[in-house]
């Protein structure tokens, strides 16, 4: 085999290894990492009915370290998503969706003040809780659980890509949103397009009612 010869068959199983690493690489963050998060997840979703289980009667607003609440977002098909506080890498990778504390302060729904109820997720890998976000729909419906109430969100306003530097979809009236006056709002963020992190994805929804939970946690229509 002459010099060149072999050059060429050592590049291509090269080639072939550097190839068989990213693959690796890829099934790892697009496949393990959902797995783990997934347990966590649920994990700390556990602990979370647990608490309230223990303690009836309480109010709805108690935040802990394990969560607030639970997300239902029949379009996304992606079952019940817990609620935490911060959106922080190290918080979003436990396959749970984040409330805003910065750079603008989410305002949680269970306060009863006007304010816009702002989360993220992942939207690829870490559990990918947000990844069918683009099969929303305007009317479609958002709920979010706590101890003692659903609150029943209707979908008005889908941004399809933006700057991730964007903030002003994070106000107490979102801009962009085509709301102009204090409401009770909520905001859906991930990443687009997908796999990537280049954009921001987003979803407002506007209050539609609220209910007491009863004995039995009966769900809202919008979700049976």
């Amino acid at each position: 085999m002459g010099w060149f010869a072999m050059t060429v068959s050592v590049f291509g199983e090269l080639l072939i290894t550097v190839g068989l690493v990213l693959g690796l690489f890829v099934v790892y963050s697009l496949w393990w990492t959902n797995v783990v998060a997934d347990r966590e997840a649920h994990k700390q979703g556990d602990k979370v009915r647990d608490h309230w289980a223990q303690s009836p009667g309480g109010p709805g607003a108690l935040d802990t370290k394990d969560g607030i609440g639970f997300l239902h977002v029949p379009a996304m098909n992606n079952g019940e998503v817990l609620v935490e506080k911060g959106t922080a890498t190290k918080v979003l990778n436990d396959g749970v969706a984040g409330y805003y504390t910065e750079p603008v302060k989410a305002s949680l729904p269970m306060t009863g003040k006007n304010g816009n109820f702002t989360l993220a997720a992942h939207r690829d890998g870490h559990g990918a809780k947000f990844h069918n976000i683009d099969k929303i729909d305007k009317g479609d419906a958002i709920v979010f659980e706590t101890r003692d109430k659903w609150y029943v969100y209707k979908v008005f306003g889908i941004l399809p890509e933006t700057s991730k530097y964007d903030v002003k979809v994070l106000q107490t009236v979102p801009k962009e949103s085509g709301r102009t006056k204090p409401g009770h709002y909520i905001t859906l963020t991930t990443c687009t397009p997908v796999y990537t992190s280049r954009y921001r994805y987003v979803v407002w929804g506007e209050l539609e009612r609220v209910e007491k939970v009863d004995s039995a946690r009966t769900l809202p229509k919008e979700l049976r």
